[in-house]
């Protein structure tokens, strides 16, 4: 495949009219060619109007249609991995080894879709019979199914660059839902974010689909963004990113005429509950374990480890010593862009000033000019009530010790804690009942609970969930991975006394897509 700098608008490649962006080389602090178009309102007004064309025919594919057309973006990206690894190594500084997972995640991840498109449960197929002979009145045919939204518009990310970006998880759930496509490159790896689109361009022109069921657009800058979620054709939006970005996104969301969901993954710091016996016995086995989680991806992960919680007493000092001497030999690493290095940079800063936190520990001197350093520190529990600000995300190789001076403490960081996308808790068997007066805390607060492991690696499968309250996202209803991710783009609709002729064949008598489906309370497959 080779790159042109060009915006995919539906069939026709478009260079952007506005300013041009290059892509940059962290690593190696240059710029890389070629030239990307910047991309204004007129090309998102384009993308949109197609998708909304697209939309009728699209959303009422067979399912066999739609799930060939997803798998075969799947077999675009086997295909063209190389060259994609190769330009997002150059956009990013990951090393090859991470790439090639993030394509290999990717392309399981869209066939779990295909699998999900063809099961249809998605589709929550529900009838009831008509009773005309109901005593106080007659009961009408009614029947329901899910439909998707409308056309979607999804952020690429900046730290999955493959994995979360233009063929994620956002654009798989929302192709199987059944909803056309407009997404904006990611402007860190505007080259990688063309070539997975021109992937995914390809297998809607192999599948014989409507052109807008996919565009991709490309500009640095708010305009673009702010076009998309403006744009009336667009009704809903994926994002995944910083806080800031996620929630600036949702208020415009929320006051446009129409206002639309806002599907945001933002900040979590992933909070790990070490609780006593456990301490007691595997200090340092975890501590060895948490530093190398912390500082994987440079700390540029959503499931960093950001925060361990544990006990005065058995274990805490060797707890804290494994900490500060594994994190001596982290080697400073480069992150993802400037804007990344700069915002780690203030967020250090930031916590170096809060009152009660004390820098305990730091990795090997950075080299280049955008590596990020490990760093340590540590606060008491009643220093972190007081401030809850210094147990907020940093996104980077950072990371807080906070020591409690008894479980009653720890359990009331646990309820100030903000919304996470996971908790973790490691325990022995003596640790059963305090983590049961926990456990409700957990619930309250993530939307995953992990025990005795680290919660970097999300397996994409169909009981994962990769949400919670807020700031980890903006809707702790959903999962942005996970089949259940397709949740998110659908709505539903009933049919009351329709004719057979005209019911959609989710909801005809003879099931032609041999579904399972609720039929008058029973779970049946007829």
């Amino acid at each position: 495949m080779r790159l042109t700098g060009h915006m995919l608008i539906g069939a026709a490649d478009v260079f952007g009219q506005g300013a041009e962006l290059r892509a940059f080389n962290p690593a190696t602090d240059e710029t890389i060619d070629p030239p990307f178009g910047g991309g204004g309102a007129h090309d998102v007004d384009r993308a949109a109007r197609l998708a909304a064309e697209a939309f009728d025919s699209y959303s009422r594919t067979d399912p066999e249609t739609r799930a060939r057309f997803i798998e075969r973006i799947a077999t675009n990206l086997e295909a063209g991995a190389p060259a994609i690894v190769e330009r997002c190594m150059l956009e990013t500084g990951l090393p090859r080894p991470r790439l090639e997972g993030e394509v290999s995640w990717t392309v399981g991840q869209l066939r779990l879709f295909a699998d999900v498109v063809r099961r249809g449960q998605w589709r929550a197929a529900t009838l009831v019979s008509a009773d005309p002979d109901r005593a106080g009145g007659p009961r009408p045919d009614m029947r329901m199914h899910k439909v998707a939204l409308g056309p979607v518009g999804v952020f690429g990310a900046s730290n999955f660059p493959i994995l979360y970006s233009v063929a994620g998880g956002d654009t798989a759930s929302a192709l199987a839902a059944g909803a056309p496509v407009v997404c904006r490159a990611h402007p860190s790896h505007p080259g990688t974010s063309e070539l997975v689109g021109r992937a995914i361009r390809d297998a809607v022109a192999a599948s014989g689909l409507h052109e807008g069921v996919f565009s991709l657009l490309t500009g640095a800058g708010h305009e673009l963004g702010e076009a998309l979620v403006d744009h009336p054709e667009i009704k809903a939006i994926a994002f995944t990113g910083s806080e800031a970005g996620g929630m600036a996104i949702y208020r415009r969301g929320q006051q446009r005429t129409e206002p639309i969901p806002v599907f945001a993954e933002m900040a979590s710091v992933n909070p790990h509950f070490l609780l006593p016996a456990a301490q007691a016995t595997r200090a340092t086995a975890f501590a060895a374990r948490f530093v190398e989680q912390m500082v994987a991806g440079v700390g540029q992960m959503c499931l960093k480890p950001g925060i361990v919680l544990a006990v005065a007493g058995a274990g805490f000092d060797v707890l804290r010593a494994t900490l500060i001497d594994k994190l001596s030999a982290a080697a400073a690493q480069t992150m993802l862009s400037p804007g990344i290095h700069g915002n780690y940079e203030r967020g250090v800063g930031r916590t170096r000033e809060a009152g009660g936190v004390t820098e305990i520990g730091h990795g090997l001197a950075r080299q280049r000019r955008f590596d990020g350093e490990a760093l340590l520190f540590e606060a008491d529990a009643r220093s972190v009530i007081a401030d809850m600000r210094v147990a907020e995300e940093v996104f980077g190789p950072m990371a807080l010790l906070i020591r409690c001076a008894s479980f009653d403490e720890m359990h009331e960081v646990a309820r100030h804690l903000r919304g996470q996308l996971s908790i973790v808790v490691h325990l022995d068997e003596a640790d059963h009942d305090l983590a049961r007066t926990l456990m409700p805390v957990f619930e309250r607060k993530t939307g995953r609970i992990v025990a005795n492991s680290f919660s970097n690696v999300v397996e994409i499968c169909d009981a994962q969930i990769h949400g919670g309250p807020f700031p980890a996202t903006t809707d702790p209803r959903f999962t942005s991975v996970g089949s259940s991710a397709i949740e998110r783009f659908l709505r539903p609709v009933a049919y009351q006394g329709i004719p057979a002729d005209l019911l959609p064949p989710a909801l005809q008598d003879g099931n032609p897509l041999g579904l399972w489906r609720v039929r008058d309370r029973q779970l049946v497959q007829a």
